[in-house]
């Protein structure tokens, strides 16, 4: 059912039975109707499905992404935020999977040999987050064999999600197909066929050991056709393709309902930003931002032939024409194509919107706190935000009326305030746990490099107290002074991931480690000024220590994306300097 429907006239009912009593007034009638706007065949507004046939979670390249590392307020990402909002969601769609294109167990295509442990019971820990949001296939990325082929078959069968890649050979347990059957509010049953496809190279072109590929394409074609044999209605591809392979995909076969596409492969933690959807003919193409920063959404309505007059809705590009025929067994007949109802049509501009909001909740974060900026300014940019999201939300309600069978798409930031999932949050700190006394036993002998003569060593801020009172008093009333106590009560002082921005010296010769810390813990003096071994003998020497570091040195060090985002150092830095330091 559409919206146009819902305009079908009142009257045209109430008159119906007059129809017998005259042809001339029949005549009459059919005149006047003919004035109004023609209705459309069969159905009405109480038709319209209002829970989805089907609804697809929709994730590319997570990357070994469990959360972000928190530096700043209300970061995008986390595995916990992400399984609460698909459970609080479970009741507005019965018939719903997670799928994901791209690399997911691994942030990079290769492991450091002592870190490898760490990472992967990290991946361990994403597997069992995949199994609680109901991971139901995923298309692998060169980053996914990381740990070998034997672990891949491992973190695969703990995640219960299908392998989908039918274009590789010596992928472990790979399959080239899956199907499901759902059924609609209606009793509608409609088979729904998944195939997936990969290319998982590395930078110069290299597969996995024992794996090798074939051309996508051909792939493509032969499990479009196996699924269509089987009965499937509705065709979803997942691939890891580079994008323009992957819209000519969509190109080359009308068949294909939904295509998720993600990266083949990943490297380092930059964040992406999201790419809005593309409707190429009726076939709707879905790639969300890397590291689970957020969840594009295809809620799939079936509409039952009776209900409709063909579909109108997927009139972008030339694959428009009937929807499904008759119903036969309750199946219905041919392929379904889906208009769209809302979501891609306004995506340039919804994700506009949330860049600029982002971009505002940043400033006003950065403001929060700071003495230095008016409480009227800060009002006004909250002002300027709650404007931007009811914009936002004007958008998002907004349908369009289409005729048949539809779908509505949103992209879901995923942020704290989506709650965190109980379940998903406590293997989250048994992991922590985990890491924290296996590096604490593993790293118990890692001392940082000697001091080479001449040269200047870590002190620690309780040496340079003695001579910088007024300074250490102001220290001790800022976040640097606290930043390892937030390791302490996460268990994650001795993360591998974390530890080297919340001590001073991390990894230079006389500084730290992550076991030797304990006169370095926190974010200290020398991490700005440098090591003041030598300036403490002779302190009235120039040269043995940096005296006005630049904001930009703290920017190096920790203070960059994805850490933080949005950071202004020069403001920043105003927020650590007291007195003693010329203020």
């Amino acid at each position: 059912m559409t919206l146009a429907r819902s305009h079908r006239t009142t009257s045209t009912r109430l008159l119906a039975p007059l129809f017998a009593l005259t042809v001339g007034l029949s005549a009459m009638l059919a005149a006047c109707q003919g004035c109004r706007e023609p209705a459309t065949p069969s159905g009405d507004a109480q038709s319209k499905p209002d829970k989805p046939t089907l609804r697809l979670y929709v994730s590319s390249a997570i990357a070994g992404a469990l959360e972000p590392c928190g530096c700043s307020k209300d970061q995008l990402g986390g595995i916990d935020h992400a399984a609460a909002f698909f459970e609080s969601e479970r009741a507005s769609a019965p018939n719903a999977w997670m799928v994901g294109a791209g690399p997911l167990y691994f942030l990079d295509p290769a492991m450091r040999q002592d870190e490898k442990q760490q990472v992967l019971w990290k991946a361990e820990a994403i597997a069992q987050a995949a199994r609680r949001m109901n991971l139901l296939a995923w298309a692998p990325g060169f980053n996914d064999w990381a740990g070998g082929t034997e672990t891949l078959a491992k973190l695969r069968d703990t995640s219960g999600a299908a392998l989908l890649a039918g274009n590789l050979e010596g992928a472990p347990g790979a399959a080239a197909t899956l199907i499901r059957e759902v059924s609609g509010q209606d009793g509608t049953r409609v088979k729904v066929g998944f195939f997936g496809l990969s290319e998982p190279r590395d930078k110069v072109g290299r597969t996995p050991d024992g794996v090798t590929d074939k051309p996508p394409a051909e792939a493509a074609k032969t499990a479009i056709e196996e699924l269509t044999k089987q009965g499937a209605k509705i065709l979803v591809g997942i691939v890891a393709l580079p994008r323009g392979e992957a819209l000519r995909l969509a190109d080359n076969f009308p068949q294909i309902s939904v295509l998720v596409v993600g990266k083949p492969s990943e490297a380092g933690d930059t964040n992406d930003a999201p790419k809005p959807p593309v409707l190429l003919g009726t076939t709707l193409v879905v790639e969300t931002s890397n590291h689970l920063q957020t969840i594009g959404v295809v809620d799939l309505f079936v509409v039952p032939s009776g209900n409709q007059g063909g579909n109108q809705g997927g009139n972008q590009g030339g694959k428009q024409g009937g929807n499904q025929g008759g119903k036969q067994d309750g199946q219905p007949e041919g392929p379904i194509t889906f208009g769209d109802a809302g979501g891609v049509a306004r995506a340039e501009e919804l994700l506009s919107l949330s860049t600029r909001m982002r971009d505002l909740e940043l400033k006003i974060n950065g403001w929060e706190g700071d003495k230095n900026v008016k409480p009227e300014d800060l009002s006004a940019r909250k002002a300027d935000l709650e404007k931007l999201r009811a914009e936002q939300a004007r958008l998002e309600a907004t349908e369009v009326p289409v005729s048949g069978s539809f779908f509505k798409y949103r992209l879901v930031e995923v942020r704290e305030k989506l709650g965190a999932d109980k379940q998903v949050k406590d293997q989250m700190t048994a992991f922590y746990k985990r890491v924290n006394e296996h590096n604490k036993l593993t790293f118990a002998d890692r001392k940082p490099p000697p001091v080479e003569p001449g040269k200047a060593g870590y002190i620690g801020v309780d040496a340079c107290t003695d001579c910088h009172t007024e300074e250490r008093t102001f220290w001790d009333t800022t976040q640097h002074a606290h930043a390892y106590a937030t390791l302490q009560k996460d268990f994650k002082e001795y993360n591998l991931d974390c530890t080297s921005c919340h001590v001073t010296g991390y990894g230079k010769p006389g500084g730290s480690t992550v076991t030797h810390n304990e006169k370095l813990q926190n974010v200290q003096c020398e991490n700005c000024h440098g090591p003041g071994s030598l300036h403490l003998k002779d302190p009235t020497k120039k040269g043995l220590i940096v005296l006005a570091p630049t904001p930009e040195s703290c920017v190096s060090e920790c203070h960059h994306p994805p850490h933080v985002e949005g950071f202004d150092a020069a403001a920043k830095m105003k927020l650590v300097l007291g007195k003693g330091h010329g203020l």
